[in-house]
């Protein structure tokens, strides 16, 4: 039996066995990453690259929600290394997120460290990737959440389950390329194709055995769990002659539609239904890079093959028809068709009153940098503050009120407004550089709306919230109107989600109620721009009851 047929029984004795143990308590998940280093051939060209336990991507987490985790990471590599699980809320539990120097120093090379959290009030297609330097480019896999015992899913129950993960390969490697970019202050090479599950496919010379495949039968209904785990890419895929009937994002249900094409950005995951309804043989699935501004991308489409039960491999198969890379109406039509299920059963929980708003601008900027080739180099921002890392981890310094780590006096609006998105400025509005975080009182509702600027240029952004989900209740293209916008809200079944792009000289506003004490990141999931300064984060605080605090640190907490 091959490895995929093996998982496909698993999961369905996995969920066989569910439908009969409704009375069965919560399991602990135990798994064991050993993070080491594994030459890897892909385009012609061998490297080594940092993997978890060899594999790339990394191995899946099968877990249910209710369910206990604990992942001993032991580091072989020679980089420092922390383990964020993308999605997860950790319900007072920030010692478990993993963005390294935020809610944990890192994991020392030799040194190991155990993430243990709870999967609560959480079911479908989440994922997990390394949270320091630009390492998460090899090191990522799939988190896979079943529904308690007994629930079935809101949809047509599928024959079958895939995990499709979509990623960026470069020929080199990937923390020499990021370190050249930063001394000479400007953007590293883009990356050399892009991959589904690891591999590029046969458009790409040396790719016919580095190809995924996956087999289907005529009739059935299969489920894909597909994960933008890119750096830099918003990304398309499709599959050629088969729609996609979206079910989930960023593991909530949502009211199911029907498209042929989804958009994904960095660090989102999307579930789709695909019947296997065409006439029996080969077909590609696609993805390509979506880019509506002035700006360079890796746009070669990646491919693996969508293949009816009894093909030879001898047939060729049909490519999808993409979008235009630049195809502004497609993202924001298929934005918009995002709605929460909103049912009895998984209700759209929408904050309608505010009690503190939020207006966050994103900008570029160029700083001065003597030893770079222009004698300047690239910096990001939010509010005209570009962060800078600390070199202890922001919830130790909280929980142990360790004095100059941070201030607390982010702030709540740009001090300078402007027409945000009007001709493009090339002027620095005076950013300055800091770790500056906002505090929030425990259990209050809030509303930030994340503004693109033409600060140097316009751009998408997905901007990406640890420990919580939010509510995304408008978007729109230009500057926020204050005095307007509002009264477009959607306050009934907007999109709940963990990562939303602020479109390309535009504009999001998303909601969430304050209610998980830490320190939780908030960042651009463009690893290009976080590295610039894109980023800042929430000090939430503890609440008055006795489970509304955060938990006691965990004794093999790594040391900085």
């Amino acid at each position: 039996m091959d490895f995929c047929s093996h998982k496909s029984l698993l999961i369905f004795i996995f969920g066989f066995l569910g439908l009969f143990s409704f009375t069965v308590e919560a399991a602990t998940k135990k798994y064991q990453f050993d993070i080491q280093v594994k030459n890897v051939s892909r385009l012609c060209h061998a490297k080594p690259i940092v993997t978890v336990n060899g594999r790339f991507p990394g191995p899946t987490i099968y877990v249910r929600e209710g369910d206990r985790l604990l992942i001993n990471v032991t580091n072989h590599a020679k980089y420092n290394m922390s383990i964020h699980w993308h999605g997860m809320k950790q319900y007072r539990n920030g010692w478990a997120d993993g963005p390294a120097y935020i809610t944990q120093c890192p994991i020392q090379t030799g040194n190991s460290y155990t993430y243990d959290f709870n999967v609560t009030g959480q079911r479908g297609t989440l994922w997990w990737h390394a949270h320091i330097l630009w390492l998460r480019a090899t090191v990522y896999g799939a988190i896979v959440i079943m529904p308690k015992p007994g629930t079935p899913f809101p949809f047509p129950q599928p024959a079958k389950e895939f995990e499709i993960l979509l990623g960026e390969w470069w020929h080199h490697d990937v923390e020499e390329v990021e370190k050249q970019g930063n001394q000479m202050g400007l953007p590293p090479n883009m990356s050399d194709a892009h991959t589904i599950n690891g591999k590029p496919g046969p458009l790409f010379p040396c790719s016919e055995k580095h190809t995924y495949a996956m087999e289907v039968e005529q009739g059935k209904t299969y489920l894909l769990r597909i994960i933008n785990a890119a750096l830099n890419d918003e990304l398309f895929f499709a599959i050629a002659g088969h729609s996609l009937t979206v079910v989930e994002v960023d593991a909530v249900y949502t009211k199911p539609f029907t498209t042929e094409a989804i958009l994904i950005a960095p660090g989102q995951t999307t579930n789709v239904l695909v019947q296997a309804n065409q006439v029996a043989g080969r077909y590609f699935m696609a993805t390509k890079a979506f880019m509506d501004a002035p700006i360079p991308v890796d746009n070669k489409a990646a491919t693996a093959i969508f293949q009816y039960k009894g093909i030879p491999n001898t047939v060729l198969p049909s490519l999808p028809s993409l979008p235009a890379a630049n195809d502004t109406r497609f993202a924001l039509s298929y934005n918009k068709k995002l709605r929460s299920l909103n049912s009895p059963q998984y209700p759209a929980n929408v904050p309608l009153k505010v009690d503190r708003n939020l207006f966050y601008t994103i900008g570029l900027a160029r700083n001065s940098c003597p030893t770079c080739l222009n004698g300047t180099r690239l910096l990001a921002s939010l509010n005209n503050v570009s962060f800078v890392m600390p070199q202890t981890a922001l919830l130790q310094a909280h929980y142990f009120n360790i004095k100059g780590v941070y201030r607390t006096d982010f702030p709540d609006k740009p001090s300078t407004p402007f027409n945000y998105t009007g001709a493009p400025l090339t002027v620095n509005l005076g950013t300055s550089t800091g770790t500056r975080i906002s505090k929030i009182p425990f259990n209050s509702t809030m509303e930030l709306v994340l503004q693109d600027t033409n600060l140097l240029t316009v751009e998408s952004h997905p901007f990406h919230l640890h420990g919580y989900n939010f509510f995304v209740v408008g978007t729109g293209i230009g500057n926020f109107d204050p005095a307007k916008d509002p009264a477009k809200y959607n306050l009934v079944d907007p999109i709940e989600r963990n990562t939303v792009g602020v479109p390309t000289g535009g504009w999001t506003a998303i909601r969430f109620r304050a209610d998980n004490p830490g320190v939780w990141f908030m960042h651009c999931h463009l690893e290009l721009h976080t590295g610039w300064g894109l980023k800042t984060a929430f000090l939430v605080e503890d609440g008055p009851g006795k489970d509304q605090s955060i938990v006691p640190p965990p004794k093999d907490l790594p040391a900085c």
